[in-house]
């Protein structure tokens, strides 16, 4: 019974399944509508809707319009901008990057930053993103098809850093 007993014992703070990268203390999360520094004006609202939800699907957390939540998730979008890959004879792109650029802060109730930024500048806790997804308009691809894929994926980039570090 004794060996039974250690054996559970030393097991007692594992923790099964995905809910183990999480932060136990956070169970809601206040995302306010994300500033959209540019001349797109729907960006911002996309981006927020796909950040929350990427946050329900992906996390144990409640995204939620309380301001009161246990923490608040900021984001700015910065910049979209398109850039030529190659072109064809006649100077029409054949392929070309959509790229966007956001930065996102996470804090909790009482302003301890919870998302980790490896590469910070003194007094900015504040974690830059980038993500770029490729166009090709020949196929068919549009500009919005293609913004809104990156829009999607930065939205998983930015969730993916909420969870913990090992």
């Amino acid at each position: 019974m004794l060996v039974i007993m250690t054996a559970f014992s030393g097991c007692s703070t594992y923790q099964f399944g995905s809910r183990s990268l999480f932060r136990d203390n956070i169970r809601t999360v206040y995302v306010p509508i994300i500033r959209n520094d540019t001349f797109r004006h729907d960006l911002g609202v996309r981006l927020t809707e796909a950040v929350i939800r990427t946050i329900e699907m992906r996390t144990p957390y409640k995204a939620t319009g309380d301001p009161n939540a246990d923490s608040t998730l900021t984001v700015r979008f910065n910049s979209e901008a398109k850039r030529v890959l190659t072109e064809n004879r006649t100077d029409d792109p054949r392929a070309l990057d959509v790229l966007v650029t956001a930065q996102a802060v996470w804090i909790d109730r009482f302003g301890n930053p919870l998302m980790q930024n490896q590469l910070t500048v003194e007094g900015n806790i504040a974690t830059d993103f980038l993500q770029s997804e490729r166009m090709v308009p020949e196929a068919g691809q549009s500009v919005e098809v293609a913004l809104q894929a990156a829009i999607e994926d930065l939205a998983e980039r930015i969730v993916s850093q909420m969870e913990n570090r090992w």
